[in-house]
């Protein structure tokens, strides 16, 4: 008997017992399905956040009012004790020669209004440093005007979905809206950007950082974002921002967060995450290799007197176990692949629908499932392939 034998045997003996084997198959391929989309949808999610973070400039120090512990609230969360103000940001301008862009930034939702059109927004109130920052560009007009942090003109910078909505086809440049009793006018549109950091840019209007207090009624900023100098030390800086705005306090009562750190951390744990996720789902494999052990195992019973047949004619123990072995393996890998292609089939389609989360199977994900759907089959078919070598082909053939 040649390998080709051995093979056609084992093919045939899969095609006359559809049903068991299709079942068998299906557990396989069910196994790798799970384990392919959710590592694809955990990469995606990790490749969304490194590229939301890669997305702004470089080298950012976002401080925000309120000292993060251990009671597992954000920062600001449950109040702060001080006001993170216009003029603790004038003093990190001042007296930081590390900090080449110091951008005040708070924001809240409101009512935006033209003639018989209006619609709820994002009012965000910044400085110019802000486009450097954030990395957006200007199609039409101008940005915010340059300046102190405290003067604040009734201008406004509109995203383009909401220039589009209340202008539809006129210009909007050099025309007014009303943003809740203000009247404010418009004098640039920016650039088409997306969601940047959970900020649809788009459908943001930008106004200067001293109206955006005025308008929201508070004296708070939401955050101080600092752009430091290319070599500048992080960690040294960031210290010198808690002592002074700890000197202007009278307590530590500001956190600050590195760009680089929080995106290294999300990172990392979301790259913890898939792995948990694809342990789980690979259970499923082993699930599935237990079926394909009982299903060869009841093949072997059902086929006792073709086993001595094959002894019969001179079939040896290992062909005998080579048969079996090969059966289970066809199983499993046939599972697999077809596991694979559906698997990468529905990424696509997520992708399709979710255009911003590029999901995608790591290379490893890819190995690992195509590598344990091949063990499965060889280790759970190993007991019955065994089983149906040791038969005795007088016994066998009394079967019969």
């Amino acid at each position: 008997m040649t390998w080709a034998d051995v093979v056609r045997f084992a093919a045939h003996a899969l095609s006359q017992h559809r049903r068991r084997s299709l079942l068998s198959l299906l557990g396989v391929v069910i196994g790798v399905v799970a384990v392919i989309s959710l590592t694809a949808l955990g990469e995606g999610a990790r490749r969304y956040v490194v590229d939301q973070f890669a997305s702004l400039g470089s080298g950012l120090l976002v401080v925000m009012p309120g000292k993060t512990d251990t009671t597992g609230f954000m920062p600001g969360m449950g109040g702060a004790p001080n006001d993170l103000t216009l003029e603790d940001a004038r003093t990190l301008e001042r007296q930081l020669p590390e900090v080449i862009r110091v951008v005040p930034i708070t924001a809240g939702g409101t009512t935006l209004s033209r003639l018989e059109r209006s619609r709820q927004a994002l009012i965000v109130g910044t400085t110019r440093d802000f486009l450097r920052v954030r990395e957006l560009a200007i199609t039409r007009g101008r940005f915010l005007p340059a300046g102190d942090f405290e003067r604040g003109a009734p201008v406004v910078v509109l995203g383009r979905k909401l220039a589009k909505e209340l202008f539809e086809e006129e210009d909007p440049i050099g025309q007014a809206v009303r943003v809740d009793d203000w009247r404010m006018r418009v004098i640039g549109l920016l650039a088409p950007r997306g969601t940047q950091m959970g900020m649809d840019m788009d459908e943001a209007a930008m106004v200067p950082v001293a109206t955006g207090l005025r308008m929201s009624n508070r004296k708070s900023l939401m955050r101080v974002v600092l752009q430091l100098r290319p070599g500048a030390d992080m960690r040294i800086v960031k210290q010198k921002v808690i002592d002074l705005i700890s000197d202007r306090h009278g307590e530590e009562d500001i956190t600050c967060i590195s760009q680089e750190a929080v995106m290294n951390s999300l990172s990392s744990i979301l790259q913890v995450l898939t792995l948990v996720v694809a342990g789980i789902a690979g259970i499923s494999l082993s699930v599935a290799g237990i079926g394909i052990m009982n299903v060869m195992l009841v093949s072997v019973s059902e086929r006792t007197s073709e086993v001595g047949l094959l002894k019969a004619l001179g079939a040896t123990r290992t062909q005998i176990l080579l048969i079996f072995l090969f059966e289970a393996v066809l199983l499993s890998a046939t599972g697999g692949a077809v596991g694979l292609g559906l698997g990468w089939f529905l990424i696509e389609v997520v992708v399709a629908f979710y255009p911003a989360v590029p999901a995608s199977p790591p290379v490893w994900a890819v190995v690992a499932v195509v590598g344990v759907s091949l063990a499965t089959g060889t280790i759970f078919g190993v007991l019955p392939a065994w089983r149906a070598s040791r038969l005795d082909p007088v016994l066998a053939l009394a079967a019969r």
